[in-house]
């Protein structure tokens, strides 16, 4: 399977900041992160330091260590989603749900856990720059929060229906949703209520099914 060697060219124009305060695990991630093509633009030991570079370089995607001095990761992953700068990734050494779900509520759209490998790393990465497309997407669509609360819970399960009855991974059924609306005009609400009603067949003609020829 080839599929490692594609992505990266994709990933050349990622531009992301690290944030670590043990400096050997942060070497490794940006080492990591840099293996796969990504740019590392930014590195930062404490979270304080971590929302200052996001700022400063509007990456793509920031990692965030949960615990490190001034602010930790979660606090400084709900300043970055608050200000809509970009998509986080939460390292953790510890997988509870609690931890977790305070990290969503952040604003993180994705964790991983200590110790984890490229092949915990990408599909985290990816996964998260993904989610963060999807919502602005959302909010380009509605302005009201309530309406894109709801349309965001319908997407989410629109596109679980397509992952079970497709195999899709979750990014590619946001993919096949956003270019079936796009195909026939429609809103993603209107796709992804046809999706929970009808399955995969609300696309008809349009060519959304399978990955997208990858």
């Amino acid at each position: 399977m080839n599929e490692t060697a594609q992505p990266t060219e994709a990933r050349t124009d990622r531009r992301v900041v690290v944030a670590e305060d043990e400096a050997l695990i942060r070497l490794d991630l940006v080492e990591m992160l840099r293996e796969e093509g990504y740019a590392v633009v930014g590195e930062a030991a404490d979270g304080e330091a971590a929302v200052g570079l996001a700022e400063e370089h509007r990456p793509d995607l920031v990692v965030l260590d949960i615990k490190m001095p001034k602010l930790d990761g979660i606090s400084a992953a709900e300043r970055i989603a608050q200000n809509r700068t970009a998509p986080v990734v939460i390292v953790t050494a510890f997988s509870q749900r609690e931890l977790v779900e305070r990290a969503r509520d952040a604003g993180a759209m994705a964790y991983l856990v200590k110790p984890f490998s490229k092949a915990d790393l990408v599909p985290a990465v990816e996964m998260a720059v993904s989610r963060f497309a999807e919502l602005k997407q959302l909010e380009e669509e509605n302005s009201d929060l309530a309406e894109r609360l709801e349309v965001r819970k319908l997407v989410e399960r629109a596109k679980s229906t397509l992952q079970e009855s497709l195999g899709l991974s979750e990014p590619a059924a946001f993919r096949w949703i956003q270019k079936t609306a796009m195909d026939l005009r429609l809103s993603m609400r209107e796709v992804a209520e046809g999706v929970l009603a009808h399955g995969p067949t609300v696309a008809e003609g349009s060519s959304g099914e399978g990955e997208g020829g990858t």
